[in-house]
């Protein structure tokens, strides 16, 4: 459609279109895809010595995180290496470093900053990568969504869970509402202590996580889930569904882990006999239903470290970390495959690459702050508060 068509039907782009097309930034957010000055060519074969030298420079004042998703060329240059979670609390154990470097997305770097000191500065390499799970709730729909509850007349029973993916407003709204965050890991505690403080779960934002969390771990029927659609009138659910409901899952997924299907737990196992099957808890429930084995990140790491050799496994999670660890388990005759045959990175996992993050570093060595991710106070107040309901956890 040329340009005066779209004129002449009265189309406007959406802020989300522009957003995607690099021709606008998201303010309550911070994301963009402007960075100032110009990055280095990724074809400049000089990139592994300038990170390097930069970072040397550098010292204590830099601390770099690498999420487990990050590619090779990133990781090697991440002074600790892990999930979301964990890399939060790693920088908050770090006070002597000036820079926590954080190569992940958004979300990741606000749960570090609201972790950390007020003296440490949190930066993200490109403020583009960001997480399409944690775009599909906003605090606005979030906010909707507490009214629709309350007009149902359940709110008062209703104690929101919120998925560690997700942004420092959702959780606010949540330390806000008496809820807690949950890992992949820690879900089914929370969970359980959420059952003991009302009698529903508001869960966001991954329908997956918390629907298999409820079914496979706590025992619950598919009838007890209802799924939150924030783009239909009340959800697209009536009153009596609502109340009805133990479970109120958001209808958020993850773009990566809701790729993989029956077909692939069947197509594996019919290419690869005796193959074991491990997917994140973030799959579709006949994904998970279908697995030998289920778990975080974290867990598919262990459950793979201690794998007798000549073991065969299919990963249902994202590609960089299966292909590292195939690479790195292949001298113990251990066969790791990626789940599906369709190769599937995460796209905003992979915004950080080595040109953002030579340009990150050689900026904070010059002594120019860039890419600064700042949650408010307020917001960081009542995130950190739910944060703290998690670590409490029994």
């Amino acid at each position: 459609m040329t340009t005066a068509q779209t004129q002449e039907l009265d189309v406007q782009p959406t802020p989300l279109a522009l957003l995607l097309l690099g021709r606008e930034a998201d303010p309550r957010s911070e994301r963009g895809v402007e960075c100032p000055g110009d990055l280095p060519s990724p074809s400049d074969p000089d990139l592994v010595a300038r990170a390097r030298a930069a970072k040397e420079k550098l010292g204590d004042k830099v601390f770099v995180l690498g999420h487990h998703y990050q590619r090779d060329e990133v990781i090697q240059f991440a002074d600790v290496t892990g999930d979301s979670f964990k890399l939060a609390r790693d920088a908050a154990a770090r006070p002597e470093a000036e820079y926590i470097v954080f190569c992940g997305v958004h979300f990741m770097a606000e749960s570090a900053d609201i972790l950390t000191s007020n003296d440490q500065k949190v930066v993200l390499p490109d403020l583009a990568a960001g997480c399409s799970m944690a775009d599909m709730a906003t605090a606005e729909q979030v906010a909707e969504c507490w009214d629709v509850l309350t007009e149902a007349g359940i709110a008062e029973q209703v104690v929101p869970v919120s998925y560690m993916n997700s942004s420092a407003d959702i959780k606010a709204f949540t330390g806000k509402h008496g809820g807690t965050i949950c890992t992949s890991s820690n879900a089914e505690r929370a969970l359980n202590w959420a059952f003991e403080q009302g009698e529903k779960v508001l869960f966001l934002p991954d329908q997956h996580l918390g629907r298999n969390t409820a079914v496979r771990d706590l025992g619950m029927s598919l009838e007890d889930c209802v799924v939150y659609n924030p783009h239909r009138p009340n959800g697209g659910l009536t009153a009596k569904e609502l109340r009805d409901a133990k479970m109120i899952l958001w209808r958020g997924h993850c773009s990566v882990h809701g790729r993989f299907s029956l077909d692939s737990v069947n197509d594996v196992r019919e290419r690869i006999p005796g193959v074991n099957v491990l997917v994140h808890p973030e799959c579709k429930h006949e994904v998970v239903a279908a697995a030998d084995y289920v778990g975080s990140t974290e867990y598919i790491i262990k459950a793979l470290e201690a794998a007798p050799a000549g073991s065969k496994w299919a990963i249902g999670t994202e590609l960089n970390l299966v292909r590292r660890l195939a690479n790195r388990f292949a001298a113990e005759d251990k066969e790791i495959v990626f789940l599906d045959k369709t190769v599937c990175f995460c796209s905003t996992m992979n915004r950080i690459d080595l040109p953002h993050l030579v340009w990150t570093l050689e900026s904070l060595a010059e002594g120019t702050l860039v890419n600064r991710i700042e949650v408010d106070r307020e917001t960081e107040a009542f995130a950190k508060l739910a944060l703290e309901r998690m670590l409490a956890l029994p």
